[in-house]
């Protein structure tokens, strides 16, 4: 008769017994009942601080005051002051509402969404505020074009690609996603193109505003990680919009003129008025109202579903000179550290500025402007620099002007 083999814990070398029993977890590995159970709780402790420690990275924590976000914007944005108070607000607001819904209080008060619509020309600082507000909450932040957007089932992409780009910003964190922020930048192409009639579908303008509206006013929308068109097999992830902050963004070139007409209807007369004409002329948009945004061919359902709706003012020399050399991420200030990084010193003359914000503002680009300026003059100097055993490198007006003239930019 065969001896019975009496097995021993690979483990802890404990036999196998009655108060102990020793099983067989695979062929050469044999473990106690004790080291099971040791290996259980050690897997449930772990367990439940990987939750905390994701509930902890999904907590916001404390969301800073209006005052304490509007200081923050004014380290990267220059002026803008109106935009700013209103983000502020919309942002405090917004994550205010977040906490409500988290909390276990049974109240009637249903806080609404704060969207936001961003109206300004370009190169005011639309996506740039957008940014600065995601990095002071460090919450996961997307941006994206409304122009490549389309209905389903035509050429573009669908509207689910915009929660798409946000679950790739936080590596597919659905918790951290819905509580994200997206800004849809250009959200003035997507426009209706007529109110005539036609035999053709609207699928880029009036199509896809239809299409983002459950978006915006919060719902669970099921969203493909990879994008929807070349992979339809892949598993669709549900996304809850009720806690996701939209910001639009759009130039709506052209809206001056509906707002100069409807303006016009109210002023009457001569003499005095004429310097309010005037005043009213300079920035018109700081008097757009939804109706505006109606007339240019935003629907209603889409207007309703963006309450707050701010304008930026054209900069003028004074802001833009301030954007050259005062935010913590100034242009003259990265292309110091740039020559930094190589050992060497760039300094720029007050004249040289002042021609470089002229030019800005002639060509009518905006504070994006400038950063093509200033590449324009320090491309030669870049080009040259790290081989050199110069030290130091001051750029001056005619510098600035031989280097305009090469490029093509002046005669």
């Amino acid at each position: 008769m065969a001896k019975k083999i009496k097995r021993e814990c690979t483990l802890c070398g404990s036999p196998d017994s009655g108060e102990n029993m020793v099983v067989e977890i695979a062929p050469g590995l044999n473990m106690c009942e004790n080291c099971i159970r040791i290996i259980d709780n050690a897997r449930d402790t772990e367990f439940a601080n990987r939750s905390k420690e994701n509930e902890k990275k999904n907590d916001i924590g404390k969301v800073p005051t209006p005052m304490e976000i509007n200081a923050f914007l004014d380290q990267y944005v220059i002026g803008q002051e109106e935009a700013k108070k209103y983000l502020s607000v919309a942002v405090y607001n917004h994550y205010k509402r977040i906490r409500q819904n988290e909390s276990a209080k049974d109240d009637d008060v249903d806080i609404e969404k704060s969207n936001i619509i961003l109206v300004g020309p370009t190169g005011t600082g639309k996506t740039l505020l957008a940014k600065s507000i995601a990095r002071l909450l460090k919450v996961p932040f997307t941006i994206v074009d409304a122009t490549v957007l389309t209905e389903a089932g035509y050429v573009g992409e669908d509207i689910e690609s915009l929660l798409t780009r946000l679950l790739q910003s936080c590596d597919y964190d659905v918790k951290a996603a819905e509580r994200g922020i997206v800004f849809i930048d250009e959200i003035d192409k997507i426009a209706r193109k007529s109110d005539n009639p036609s035999i053709t579908r609207d699928v880029s303008g009036e199509g896809v505003q239809q299409g983002l509206l459950k978006l915006l006013e919060g719902s669970t929308v099921l969203v493909p990680p990879n994008g929807g068109r070349k992979h339809p097999e892949q598993k669709l992830i549900a996304v809850d919009t009720k806690n996701i902050l939209f910001i639009c963004g759009g130039a709506f070139d052209g809206i001056e003129r509906k707002i100069a007409s409807r303006l016009n209807t109210r002023v009457v007369g001569y003499g005095h008025d004429e310097l309010a004409r005037k005043k009213q002329r300079e920035n018109l948009m700081r008097y757009v109202t939804p109706q505006d945004l109606k007339s240019y061919g935003l629907i209603p359902e889409i207007i309703g579903r963006l309450p707050i709706l701010t304008s930026l003012e054209p900069l003028d020399k004074a802001a833009l000179r301030r954007i050259l050399t005062e935010p913590k991420n100034a242009i003259i200030r990265q292309y110091k550290r740039l020559f930094e990084m190589d050992g060497k010193e760039l300094e720029f003359t007050d004249d040289a500025l002042s021609l470089i914000v002229d030019k800005a503002v002639e060509y009518k680009l905006g504070a994006r402007g400038l950063r093509s300026i200033v590449e324009t003059i320090m491309i030669d100097a870049m080009f040259e620099a790290p081989a050199s055993k110069e030290k130091k490198y001051t750029v001056d007006a005619d510098y600035v002007r031989r280097q305009l003239v090469k490029a093509h930019y002046e005669e």
